[in-house]
This record gives structure tokens, C-alpha cells and sequence, in this order.
């Protein structure tokens, strides 16, 4: 395919240099030879195809002291248990902010410690410390503030709490410039000056590994002579749903940490996320997908349109009536976030689809109005990215003309380090952020100023990506070769998320049978093989979009379509279905 619906090369993701790595895993581990394609096809080696079969955190994890400052924070937080002083955590309002503060609470609550959670209101305070907050926290009697999955470029804030005596802890993986914060520690492996190798970890996956190493100093200083450490891997459920929440890559030690940590889930040993799944009415055993789709966003709607520690109070909980009431609310405002985001995302695909029809070659899709939602502009710019294939900014104004706005990219494209760089210019009031995801606050009448800046920075990237965006299959198949052994085959190669793709394939020449329009904004339909087998499938949010139109107006005709494969087992049924992602007409590619 040269061209599809979405404008996307299809191509193997295996090439010719890997074939021979895919048979030669086969062979070795005699395995069929679709997993070893595979697994070659996401850069596995020969020798290390066994290893990540069978990721495990004791092979995986490295010396917690490898990464800057971990020592150092280590010492201060076993300071902190062992004259048993007050400790503050102050976190960030999304998943994995809540994961951190509870993966925190949990551990020092383990140890009698008091702690007090301060998560900031995402609309009246923003992201990161506040000077009024960490006065707050020091007058409260707070003896150490440990900052999680933000800090890092908190420099008047955390000056603040120094000057008022307290130290600080920052633990975080946001992308850093040179100068750091006044703090004991910054354990951040996204610091230009570690060369853990580890920056790929979010921010849970991070605090594991510090508390790994007060364990270790606590065990060291004789600590846990008279009484029981705790069982540090069963936190791992918390910091999987993290892992996957924040998109970070699913390889090395974050598969290992999903991987084990949904072990530790399937057990429904926190008490917090049992309400969770109770709440959501999931009844079968969590993957990756129920992390991120369904657990993820009941954890993020409070951050978003309600009480912004509402995620970290579930997950830190032991208390099963609170923790079924928060999980209810949460639940509540996921479907309130729901309503919201469809009316902005329909004013948002409006504006967007008039700005790229005037400049085709816009480096990103900028948006913003008085009347849409701060915590809703996030999953705003990941549709508008999805849809338009580039970076994208949806701000939300305020009324002293000041944005909160958030950015999603595109693959090859840099959007944090636009962000600082706007940021370094005096463009923006705060901003930062990761390659993938960022965020920034502008005044209004800097926009225009914004505007120029990003789309001279971006714009040759977001041609060539644009230019080379591809679809990766990792195979041909036919509705009879869809079994529960070959998904069961492909589980093997999971979890899959980013960094280790699904995988996906292509069903070529296939008809489509009973294409209709289902709840809001999908379609559902069949795919008729030659042979005469059939196999379920639905495109979601497809309605009005190319790969929907070419759907309901197939009548017939063969076509090309492609996606991933998975059992539905929702509601009680258990049957194979794929998901289109793309598709393409066989007669526009010759």
C-alpha cells in the first residue's frame, strides 16, 4: 500500500536485515516462527530473546545508585524514618502523580511515618511546588518535602522551603536543563549530568527504585533487625499502571515492571484499585489496555474536573468504604470528563480542520477558546495529533488571559524541547515537558509569538515525519487464521505498549460485510475472506473520518484493511476481533 486512508505507507516492520535474527530466535527457542518475527521485528537479539520472554525485575533492575542523587535521597528519607519526622509529598495531578505520592505514602506509612499528600489544584494552582504551598506544608509541620514527578524546575519554590529551613527531596524524570533546584537531592535520570541509562522510567518507576535503595540503607543501618521489612514488589501494581498510564517505553526495566506488576494486580491486593475495577465493571483479569483505557482515566478525572487527590488517596487507602467511595466519584466525573471532551473536541476538529486547509504544511495544529476546560486540553491534543498527524497545542484561556495548554507530537518530532526553548525566549510564562507530551502556560498576548516560534523550530520535522509516516505489519492473515492460540502466541511477546508496539496485520482484498455506525462515533463490521471465513471488527471513532467513509461505502468491494487483534471478552462474551486502524483501496494503488 502506498497510500491509505490515513495517508500512511504500509510497510514490514521486519526488514531484510532481521529476517535471519527472527528464524534463527525460532530455531534456538523453538519457537513458531510468527513469534519470532516478532520479536526480531521490535529489535530483540538472539541472546536476548529469552530475557525478554521472561522479563523479571532481579535481572532487569539495575543498582539503584547509579542514577545522581540516589544516595544521597536515600539517606535523608532513612533520616526521616528513623527519627520519625514528618514528611509532606507533594505530586503532580495525573497518573502517574498519584501513583508516586501513593507508591510513597505506602512505603514511609509502612514505617509508622506521618505523611500529608499535597497534590496541587490543576486550575487555580497549575503544575509543580508553589511557594504558597510549600509555606503551607512548613507550617503544617512538615520536617521533609519529598516533590514526586515534578520539581524539577521549581527553583523560587523549593527556594522557599529551604530558606523556611526544611529540606527537599526531588524525585522526578522530566526533561532538565543544566541548572537544578536547591535541594538534598534531585534524582531525576532525565538530568544532563546522569548517565544511568534510565530515562525512560516515568516517575513511579523512579520512586521504586529509591525506595529500593532506603531498604537497602535501613537494612544497612540495622533498621529492620527488630521488625519485618516491607514487601517492596508488592507495589508493583502501582507502578505498572503508571508505567503504561504515562506511555513511557514498554522495554528493559518497564516491562518488567508491567509485566510483574500485573501479577501483583490480578491478586486485587490494594484495596483502592479492587474499587477501581469494581466501579469500571471489570470482572476479568487487567492487561495493559485496561490500564490505560480503563483504569487510567477514572484515576485522571479527578486531576482533570474534580479534587485533584482523589487518585492518590484511592490508591494509598487500606480503607474499603472510602476507597469504594472515591472510587464511585471518580467514576462519576470520568463520565462528566467524557461529555466535556466530546464538545471540545468537536469545536477543536472545527477550527483545526479550517487552520490546516489554509496552511497545509502547518508544523502544529494551535487551538484555544475562553469556554473549553483545563483539564480536558491533554486528551484534546491527542486526537487533534491523532487526526492531523502532527504536534498539536489546545489552550484554555482564563480570564486574565493567561493559557494552560497542552501538547501532544508526533514520532521524530521534539515538542519539549520546543517548549523549553519558547520558554529560554521569555515566549512563555512556564512550559516543559517530554519529546511525546509537554505543557505551558502563555499569556495571550504572546500567542502569535508562540505560534511563529513552534512553526519555524518544527516545521522541516513535521514535513519529513509527516513524509515518512508508515504503518508497520508485522504480517498477512486471513479471519481462519485468527485463533485464540495465535493470540495467546502474540501474548507472549507483551506487554505491548510504547516502545514494544502491538502487533498489527493486514487482511488484504478482504470484503466488508454489515459496516454500521455504532454509539457515538464507530463502526462495526465484518471482514469475508475468500474462503469464506469471517472475522469481527470495529474502527473507533471512525464516523466522518477517511477510514470510516471508505468503510461505509465499501459496498462490497475488496479491501484492504489492517489492525490489531484481540479477545473481546467485555460484558461476559469471549470472541476474536480486530481493530482497524487503517485501511486502503486496492484499485487507488496501482
Amino acid at each position: 500500500v502506498k497510500r491509505s486512508a490515513k495517508g500512511y505507507i504500509w510497510q514490514e516492520r521486519l526488514d531484510a536485515t532481521s529476517q535471519p535474527v527472527a528464524m534463527a530466535i525460532a530455531q534456538r527457542f523453538d519457537l513458531p516462527e510468527l513469534l519470532g518475527r516478532v520479536l526480531a521485528g521490535r529489535g530483540v537479539a538472539v541472546e536476548g530473546a529469552d530475557a525478554f520472554l521472561e522479563p523479571s525485575i532481579k535481572a532487569l533492575m539495575p543498582d539503584p545508585s547509579s542514577v545522581l542523587d540516589v544516595d544521597a535521597a536515600a539517606a535523608r528519607l532513612a533520616d526521616a524514618v528513623e527519627a520519625e519526622q514528618k514528611v509532606a509529598i507533594f505530586g503532580d495531578y495525573d497518573v502517574d502523580g498519584a501513583c508516586s505520592s501513593a507508591l510513597m505514602q505506602l512505603f514511609l506509612g509502612a514505617h509508622d511515618i506521618r505523611c500529608r499528600v499535597y497534590i496541587p489544584d490543576r486550575i487555580f494552582e497549575g503544575y509543580g511546588p508553589n511557594p504558597g504551598a510549600m509555606e503551607e506544608l512548613v507550617k503544617d509541620g512538615a520536617q521533609l518535602i519529598v516533590t514526586v514527578d515534578c520539581g524539577t524546575t521549581s527553583f523560587e519554590p523549593l527556594e522557599v522551603a529551604r530558606n523556611l529551613g526544611v529540606d527537599v527531596v526531588v524525585v522526578d524524570h522530566h526533561q532538565a536543563d543544566e541548572q537544578l533546584p536547591a535541594a538534598v537531592a534531585v534524582v531525576n535520570p532525565n538530568r544532563q549530568d546522569d548517565l544511568s541509562g534510565l530515562g525512560q522510567l516515568c516517575a513511579a518507576g523512579v520512586v521504586f527504585l529509591l525506595l529500593v535503595a532506603v531498604a537497602r540503607e535501613l537494612r544497612r543501618r540495622g533498621y529492620y533487625d527488630k521488625r519485618k521489612a516491607p514487601d517492596l514488589l508488592a507495589l508493583l501494581d502501582i507502578v505498572a499502571l503508571a508505567t503504561v498510564c504515562d506511555v513511557v517505553p514498554l522495554t528493559g526495566l518497564n516491562r518488567a515492571y508491567v509485566t510483574k506488576g500485573l501479577d501483583v494486580m490480578r491478586r486485587r491486593n490494594n484495596v483502592g484499585l479492587r474499587a477501581l475495577f469494581d466501579a469500571a465493571g471489570l470482572k476479568q483479569a487487567p492487561t495493559p489496555y485496561h490500564l490505560g483505557f480503563v483504569l487510567g482515566p477514572r484515576i485522571n478525572a479527578g486531576g482533570r474536573i474534580g479534587d485533584s487527590a482523589l487518585g492518590a488517596r484511592l490508591l494509598a487507602t487500606s480503607d474499603e468504604a472510602e476507597a469504594a467511595k472515591i472510587a464511585a466519584l471518580l467514576d462519576k466525573l470520568n463520565r462528566e470528563r467524557k461529555a466535556i471532551e466530546t464538545e471540545m473536541l468537536n469545536e477543536a476538529m472545527a477550527q483545526a480542520d479550517i487552520m490546516v486547509e489554509q496552511d497545509p504544511d502547518t508544523a502544529i495544529v494551535m487551538l484555544g477558546s475562553e469556554a473549553w476546560h483545563k483539564g480536558v486540553v491533554g486528551v484534546v491534543a491527542s486526537r487533534l495529533t491523532e487526526r492531523f498527524r502532527r504536534p498539536s497545542c489546545v489552550i484554555a484561556w482564563d480570564d486574565k488571559n493567561a493559557g494552560t495548554g497542552s501538547l501532544r507530537s508526533v514520532a521524530g518530532v521534539d515538542i519539549g524541547s520546543a517548549v523549553r526553548a519558547a520558554s529560554a525566549e521569555g515566549i512563555l510564562i512556564k512550559g516543559g515537558g517530554h519529546a511525546m507530551a509537554a505543557g505551558l502556560t502563555v499569556a495571550r498576548d504572546k500567542l502569535e509569538a508562540l505560534r511563529g516560534f513552534i512553526n519555524e523550530r518544527l516545521r522541516s520535522k513535521t514535513i519529513e515525519a509527516r513524509a515518512a509516516a508508515s504503518l508497520e505489519l508485522d504480517g498477512a492473515l486471513t479471519p481462519a487464521a485468527v485463533t485464540h492460540d495465535l493470540i495467546a502466541l502474540l501474548e507472549r511477546a507483551g506487554p505491548y505498549g510504547q516502545g514494544n508496539p502491538q502487533p498489527k496485520f493486514a487482511f488484504p482484498a478482504h470484503r466488508v460485510k454489515f459496516a454500521k455506525i455504532v454509539g457515538e462515533a464507530h463502526i462495526r463490521c465484518a471482514l469475508e475472506a475468500g474462503d469464506g471465513s469471517r472475522l469481527d471488527a470495529i474502527a473507533c471513532r471512525a464516523v466522518d473520518q477517511p477510514v470510516g467513509d471508505i468503510l461505509l461505502g465499501a459496498g462490497g468491494m475488496p479491501l484492504h484493511v489492517a489492525g490489531t487483534i484481540r479477545r473481546d471478552t467485555w460484558g461476559g462474551r469471549d470472541r476474536l476481533e480486530l481493530t482497524i486502524e487503517d485501511v486502503a483501496d486496492p484499485r487507488a494503488q496501482k
